[in-house]
């Protein structure tokens, strides 16, 4: 098990029932960056993936 399955689980645990926009988790993932701007990178690189994962040539 990798150490980010653990806060994975507990999201699901926590939140797991709870619907979302994906309008309000991109303003979690800016909030985020906002208070931990050394993340900015791979929360780009992870917004960025979910955009494209329906794009075939990606």
């Amino acid at each position: 098990m990798y150490f980010t399955d653990r806060g994975i689980e507990e999201l699901q645990q926590r939140r797991g029932d709870e619907e979302v926009t994906l309008a309000w988790l991109g303003e979690r993932l800016q909030e985020f960056v906002d208070v931990h701007p050394d993340f900015e990178t791979p929360i780009e690189r992870f917004a960025t993936w979910l955009a494209r994962l329906d794009d075939p040539e990606d």
